[in-house]
């Protein structure tokens, strides 16, 4: 069976949602309140991205003994940051954004989740904002903070797509909003295929392959039916986006059409959120998957950042001068494993990587403790040791846009959280 009779298979066993038409919410107050004019938008990348690939540790020369076939540092192409991390070059369209101090990282970061590694537990966690499994609450952290913010209105939060965004799920109200794509498949029967498919090496890469390609097709329904596809020779750029040098950028991104991702998911949920942070709405997230690499990483990365590449340019390009007054956080659940596996990906990890951007940040810096990725330095030998909590980065970011007291961070909206010093990643 060929991957496009297994994806028509799957499209058949449900058509109520698309998994790629993510969650994203907004929330705001008409007269601004104590939200001021500061802008926070939330990232879920989800699946687990591979931090130690995303922005590689090049000057740390263990990480070339155990990552032969995932290409390391500026020698294999890797775009060189402060001589000692290097970010892959399939993120290239978002090097100027580092360059112009609009983009930084955070690095051997994670949320308490521990050894159990598992996809749903460590999403529901992260999203909790909570330190244990066990004590998850039934709202997120963002909605939490959104409960300290006095007149916020039914028409000032959204959701957005066919899910529920956990970390802005509570008593803060929410309302809806989905893109209108064609091809979908329910995420119960994306969760069911992943549960299934998970421990047999063989069926799980075929099941991702054809999960990125209905990811595809619901930005070009037409592919369906033999039609044009998403990816394309090098030098078709199928089209002029416009929007000066930052469309121009997108635009050279061969062999993937840029053009068709900014018309996709990912570049709907950018300007429909660029479109609500015009106007009153402060608070915005969204989630984009794609990051679970177990096999052929290099290919799946660059399908998963072309996607967060759009989105975060799209952002910029439509939020105009809104954008200096915007900080995006970009987190994951988990990192992965510092070993890459036999099917040249990597497995479910601990420790990873969080990206900041906008105009709001202090960016051209990797913030982090580095541990070493020697196996003694490891955790549990096998993982990137994390050494920050994620949630201080977020908690961080509320205190200086919102200036939230410190103790409120720690205790109701981050239970459990020790912020530590100021990471100093804003303006």
């Amino acid at each position: 069976m060929d991957r496009r009779t297994l994806l028509k298979g799957f499209v058949g066993c449900s058509l109520a949602a698309n998994p790629w038409v993510t969650p994203i919410a907004f929330a705001g107050s008409p007269d601004s309140g104590r939200l001021g004019d500061n802008r926070l938008v939330v990232i879920i990348l989800r699946g687990g991205m591979d931090g130690l690939d995303v922005v590689q540790p090049y000057g740390d020369g263990n990480l070339a003994q155990v990552r032969q076939r995932l290409a390391v540092g500026p020698q294999n192409g890797a775009l060189d940051l402060d001589g000692f991390f290097a970010l892959n070059k399939a993120f290239h369209l978002l090097h100027p954004l580092w360059q112009a101090g609009e983009m930084g990282f955070a690095h051997a970061v994670s949320t308490p989740y521990r050894d159990k590694r598992s996809h749903f537990d460590g999403q529901d966690l992260l999203e909790a904002g909570t330190a244990r499994v066990q004590d998850r609450a039934r709202d997120g952290w963002l909605n939490r903070m959104l409960q300290q913010v006095p007149g916020l209105e039914a028409n000032t939060a959204y959701s957005v797509g066919l899910d529920q965004m956990a970390v802005l799920a509570g008593p803060a109200p929410v309302s809806d909003w989905a893109p209108d794509v064609g091809v979908t498949l329910s995420p119960q029967g994306k969760r069911l295929l992943e549960v299934v498919m998970h421990d047999d090496p063989l069926f799980q890469r075929a099941t991702a392959e054809a999960m990125d390609i209905l990811g595809s097709l619901a930005a070009d329904p037409g592919a369906m039916d033999g039609g044009q596809e998403m990816m394309m020779s090098a030098g078709d750029t199928g089209g002029d986006m416009g929007g000066g040098e930052m469309g121009a950028a997108m635009m050279d991104m061969a062999p993937a059409n840029i053009a068709k991702l900014a018309n996709g998911t990912a570049g709907k949920l950018a300007e429909f959120t660029a479109n609500r942070l015009r106007g009153d709405a402060r608070i915005a997230a969204f989630s984009l998957g794609g990051w679970d690499t177990h096999g052929g990483q290099e290919r799946s990365m660059r399908r998963a950042a072309a996607q967060l590449s759009v989105a975060i340019l799209r952002l910029r390009q439509e939020l105009g001068p809104v954008w200096n007054k915007t900080t995006v956080l970009a987190m994951t659940e988990f990192g992965r494993t510092v070993y890459e596996n036999g099917t040249a990906g990597t497995d479910h990890g601990t420790g990873g990587l969080a990206l900041f951007a906008g105009g709001a940040v202090r960016g051209g810096q990797v913030i982090t403790d580095w541990p070493g990725v020697r196996e003694e330095d490891r955790y549990k030998r096998r993982d990137l040791m994390p050494t920050r909590d994620v949630r201080a980065f977020a908690g961080w970011a509320m205190r200086g846009l919102y200036g939230f007291d410190r103790s409120l961070i720690e205790t109701v909206i981050f239970p459990g959280l020790d912020l530590g010093s100021d990471p100093g990643m804003l303006l």
